[in-house]
């Protein structure tokens, strides 16, 4: 008797139905075909105590596993519950008449408990898809699963359990949630507030200015002059994510095993700060088993680079790409996956080793020409994609223990999502533009004109500034977007000025 049950196998950010057949023929040993790898070869011995431990009896016959289609490799744990039904089912030990149904996955431990799996989302999406009646799961990733409408989530704790529903011994009610509830109640949910910042207010414009743009920052400044603190604060101040935003991002940190077995659904933007030493691949991705790196986990949210000159160079280089097209292609010689990247960055470092170069105070102790060596660490190709450099400075004393109230992330974001209304209907015939950051040289010229007033402040400021030419679309990507804060059609000349001061890393002889 050959048994048939269905799994999924997740690829990038997507899943795929997969067959598990059994059979159970004359002859010894358990065979499995289907490209599995180590994790779901080990899945026999999982399976037969945890058959044993219930009390069936694991054939000691031949047992054939296949996953199809066979030429698709198999990975993980998570194969064990569907496989652990077939043989049980093969063998003639119960009869699972409403398996077909279902989509089952779940590992088990050696006494038959169910442990939670990666990936939960999409494969939830992926049996809607395909008209399955349900969803069979560890009960942990239940409340993952259920934010997708029209599929029955059953969450069992147990093999067991899960052998009970099938023979009809035990009625386990479907889990439901409403996804607009769930996704309501959790938005803009922000520890942080821009409210704790006292001080500051030139890096909170320039903060509120590239949420409204989607523009990347570089903050420059000492040690202890606020940037990690503003840094953290910039994700609340960004629009509310939409609910296919929403589902985007929890597809993504559900394949790569983020969400807590409470979680549903991510509603606030994330924000991610990798350590200084992390890896190429760990950043954008990859491994011997393609997972999401961090540019992937940031996806629309922010990624925050601290210490951007300590990063390695070759960590710092591989994002140039993803950057530019908002994904990341992650290549194996029989497969590649895509994984989303859109994301703003924000990086910070000191302007020197010391910390204290153009310090209103305290004095540099660098040698000649280290502030410079310093600086280059970080490349220029890198800085081309960042809009805003701003430089930071120490908050006095009499600002520190002020009692100004201050605008909270709620009031600056009402000003940001004005604004990035205004740039919505600019972009709607263009799906692959959202944002002013994201405008290429072409449209710049079509959308940022200015007049001859504005041509002149602009020329004045690159020949006696020492601007670079690089700085010219950036500079007009910044106007635009101030003056879309300013609530007006045309770029005015204090908008060029503005835009003009946050381009502070290409002056000639900003680093001595």
């Amino acid at each position: 008797m050959v048994s048939k049950n269905y799994g999924a196998a997740v690829f990038g950010v997507d899943a795929r139905i997969i067959t598990i057949e059994v059979t159970v023929v004359q002859g010894t040993k358990f065979w499995m075909s289907g490209l599995p790898d180590s994790a779901v070869k080990e899945s026999a011995h999982r399976v037969e105590s945890a058959v044993k431990h219930y009390g069936y009896r694991m054939p000691r016959q031949k047992v054939v596993v296949n996953l199809a289609p066979a030429d698709i490799r198999k990975e993980g744990s998570a194969y064990d519950l569907p496989i652990a039904l077939s043989v049980l089912q093969a063998s003639g030990q119960f009869k699972g008449e409403k398996m077909d149904e279902y989509v089952v996955m779940g590992e088990l431990s050696l006494d038959g408990e169910l442990r939670p799996i990666k990936g939960v989302l999409p494969i939830a999406i992926e049996a809607r898809k395909n008209k399955f009646r349900g969803f069979i799961l560890p009960k942990e990733n239940a409340r993952e699963a259920a934010i997708v409408n029209d599929l029955e989530v059953i969450g069992v704790e147990n093999m067991q359990e899960a052998v009970d529903f099938f023979e009809g011994k035990v009625s386990i009610a479907p889990l439901k949630m409403d996804t607009r509830d769930v996704f309501m109640a959790q938005l803009n949910n922000y520890e942080v507030d821009f409210s704790d910042v006292q001080g500051q207010d030139n890096i909170k414009r320039a903060m509120e200015i590239a949420a409204a743009g989607g523009h990347n920052v570089i903050m420059i400044g000492p040690p202890g002059a606020g940037k990690t603190m503003l840094a953290k604060r910039l994700s609340s101040v960004l629009p509310p994510l939409s609910l296919h935003e929403a589902l985007e991002t929890t597809k993504i940190h559900s394949v790569a095993g983020r969400l807590g077995s409470d979680a549903a659904l991510i509603s606030s933007r994330p924000f991610r700060s990798p350590h200084h030493t992390i890896s190429d691949v760990a950043l954008v991705g990859g491994g011997g088993n393609p997972q999401p790196g961090e540019i992937s986990l940031a996806h629309n949210g922010v990624l925050f680079l601290d210490e951007l000159p300590e990063f390695k160079r070759t960590v710092l280089e591989v994002m140039r790409q993803p950057m530019e097209e908002r994904r990341v292609t992650i290549s194996r010689a029989k497969v590649s996956h895509d994984y989303p990247a859109n994301f703003m960055l924000i990086a910070s470092m000191n302007p020197c080793p010391c910390g204290y170069y153009n310090h209103p105070e305290k004095e540099c102790v660098c040698g000649p020409g280290v502030v410079q060596r310093y600086l280059s660490k970080v490349s220029g190709p890198l800085l081309d994609r960042i809009d805003l450099h701003v430089e930071v400075t120490p908050v006095s004393f009499d600002e520190m223990t002020g009692t100004t109230k201050t605008e909270s992330s709620e009031e600056i974001r009402e000003r940001v999502m004005t604004a990035r209304e205004v740039q919505s209907k600019r972009f709607e015939g263009d799906a692959s533009l959202h944002c002013n950051a994201m405008m290429p040289s072409q449209r710049v010229k079509e959308i940022c004109q200015i007049n001859e007033a504005g041509k002149t402040l602009l020329k004045t400021a690159m020949e006696k500034l020492g601007l670079s030419a690089r700085a010219y679309d950036r500079i007009l990507k910044v106007s635009r977007t101030i003056a879309d804060l300013a609530g007006t059609e045309e770029i005015r000349i204090e908008h060029l000025a503005e835009a003009i001061q946050y381009r502070s890393l290409d002056r000639e002889g900003w680093a001595g």
